[in-house]
């Protein structure tokens, strides 16, 4: 029986984070989360990993299309959060995003890593970004890690 697994160290990696801004007092949180995952666990070094910055998570897909396009990385880590309010503006943004960053992925068989929230309150995604509930931008970088393992022994 043949198994692959893959491992978290991967310091030759380049990883590119793509980040809303829009939510930024959470999503600075999942940064610095992914960061420390990235450099800490999967020994990454600080010069191989990219931040680019976007409005919103809405525009997450298309700047994580262009940089699995530009084949400067090894894996892209989308971080956001969209907070449930009032209206169907939820279900647009956040459905948008995800199908957008699942088809990036599938299209250009690259690791995307889903570190976007999608909560129903503030207090969910405080929750989710580095207290009660872990680091989800620390999870998504080390999906991201263990993806480039797994797609490198599938190629082996």
């Amino acid at each position: 029986m043949n198994v692959i697994e893959g491992v978290i160290a991967t310091p030759e990696a380049r990883i590119a984070i793509a980040i809303a801004r829009f939510n930024h007092f959470i999503n600075d949180s999942l940064l610095e989360g992914a960061i420390d995952a990235l450099k800490r666990v999967g020994q990454v070094k600080d010069e191989n990993i990219t931040v680019v910055w976007v409005p919103g998570a809405y525009e997450l897909p298309l700047a994580t299309r262009a940089l699995a396009d530009s084949k400067k990385f090894d894996a892209v880590v989308a971080l956001g959060t969209v907070i449930r309010g009032g209206t169907a503006h939820f279900e647009y943004v956040a459905g948008g995003c995800s199908t957008g960053l699942s088809r990036v992925a599938l299209e250009s068989v690259l690791p995307v890593a889903f570190g976007v929230l999608t909560t129903e309150s503030i207090e969910q995604a405080i929750e989710r970004a580095g207290t009660k509930a872990g680091n989800k931008g620390a999870e998504a970088a080390l999906a991201a890690l263990e993806m480039i393992n797994v797609l490198k022994a599938i190629n082996a």
